[in-house]
């Protein structure tokens, strides 16, 4: 009888993540190709990408310059291991480029395939910090209300949005896991104070919150986050998975907002999202142990077979020279400026609760009897892409290639489509 209640829906080979199966299935949009800022489906849709695919297609799509970065390695080598006593030559390039822009001084750099391994490493690293140092009860990992970390185990464990955490038969995954204040300071003093400074191997922050609803930091909050570290000997993650490489207006948003951590996540960003690389920048004060000559210095077991890929990292490499080339971080800068102004002029909307803005990420919360989902699936209608987020909230993060008047349209896009669902109310 339930199963004729309930028929078992078919569709595309194909399980879409972060899916209601029931919910997209015969609604799913179908990219065929893009170029520039511009997407093309199978049914003949042109779509201004204005989240930038998942925040990272920064340089827009289909740039000849990566595409040939990613032929010609393969031509002659696709890649090779980095396990051990091997490494390929791509692979090392990227690493002391990296360490030339990293806002950690002297680092140590960890590649892998994306965001959501580089926080598992970077977590995981953090809790063989301390074991190594003999101080064996600091292993709470620290995240905010509201962080997204990625979906490997340790990122659904320390994930502050409860549906992320929730059907798994636990608490959490990886146990030894709480969540902070996203915003009050004095709140995350009095969490440390309570779990105990020496039972917590770090804190992992978002300088800006993404997928938790694009949330700026509260003035002082970065500041007294990276207080409360050093005074408790707890190690500072700084998950740059979205805001690295730009997205800003500065290299790393940690720059922007004046932090030292002792490790930075990164990914999307740092190939625009042209191969699959992530990692992890690690501070002297990590990395120091694990390279003293000697029999009994300890081994960090970190690595993946695609870690490092020669292919990949030829394409950050390129990436990394073209940001300069077209000089696309002064250009977020300027585009910040365009986004916040026409945010402001939103904000005057009876339909809109409230803006947010913070380099080239934009986030529009909804009055409560609006939604937020309705309000993408109509601008899809109407040629551009936007994103529902938690907390009612629309998320705009186009690519930095974004001239002045596409910014302007997609925000003009919105407004007409806040207001229709308003029932045509204006300020």
């Amino acid at each position: 009888m339930a199963n004729e209640a309930h028929p078992v829906l078919t569709g595309p080979a194909l399980w879409s993540a972060q899916a209601h199966m029931p919910s997209v299935l015969g609604r799913q949009i179908v990219v065929e190709r893009a170029l520039g800022s511009y997407l093309f489906t199978t049914d003949g849709q042109r779509l201004f990408d204005g989240t930038a695919g998942l925040w990272h297609a920064n340089v827009g799509h289909s740039h000849p310059a990566l595409a040939e970065a990613a032929y010609s390695q393969m031509r002659r080598l696709e890649t090779y291991h980095i396990f051990g006593r091997y490494l390929n030559d791509r692979a090392v390039e990227l690493g002391e480029a990296l360490a030339a822009i990293s806002p950690i001084g002297n680092p140590k750099v960890i590649l892998n395939s994306g965001g959501s391994d580089a926080i598992d490493v970077a977590c995981k690293l953090a809790r063989r910090h301390w074991q190594a140092e003999g101080r064996t009860d600091k292993t709470v990992i620290l995240s905010r209300e509201f962080a997204y970390h990625g979906l490997h185990a340790y990122g659904t464990s320390i994930a502050g949005l409860q549906f992320n955490r929730d059907g798994y038969g636990t608490d959490s995954l990886v146990p030894e896991t709480a969540r902070v204040s996203n915003f009050d300071i004095n709140a995350v003093e009095q969490s440390v104070l309570e779990i105990g400074a020496d039972n917590i191997a770090a804190i992992v922050a978002e300088p800006i919150q993404g997928t938790g609803g694009v949330n700026p930091p509260v003035t002082g909050y970065l500041a007294g986050l990276q207080r409360i570290c050093r005074e408790n000997n707890i190690l500072l993650i700084a998950d740059e998975v979205i805001t690295g490489f730009g997205r800003t207006g500065e290299m790393f948003a940690t720059e922007r907002y004046e932090l030292e951590p002792d490790l930075i996540t990164f990914a999307k960003g740092i190939t625009s999202g042209y191969a699959p690389l992530g990692g992890v920048l690690v501070s002297p004060r990590i990395w120091e142990r694990f390279y003293r000559a000697g029999d009994r210095t300890p081994i960090f077991r970190h690595g993946a077979t695609y870690a490092g890929h020669a292919t990949a990292c030829a394409v950050a490499l390129r990436h990394l020279d073209l940001l300069e080339e077209e000089k696309l971080l002064p250009r977020v800068t300027e585009l910040e400026i365009v986004l916040t102004e026409e945010l402001e002029h939103l904000n005057t909307l009876p339909g809109v609760a409230e803006t947010r803005v913070a380099g080239l990420l934009g986030g529009i919360s909804l009055r409560e009897d609006l939604s937020a989902e309705a309000l993408t699936d109509a601008l899809i209608d109407d040629g551009f892409v936007t994103r529902p987020l938690r907390g009612n909230t629309v998320q705009i993060s186009p690519p930095f290639i974004t001239t002045d008047d596409e910014l302007r349209e997609l925000v003009a896009a919105i407004e007409a489509a806040v207001t229709a669902q308003d029932g045509g109310r204006r300020p």
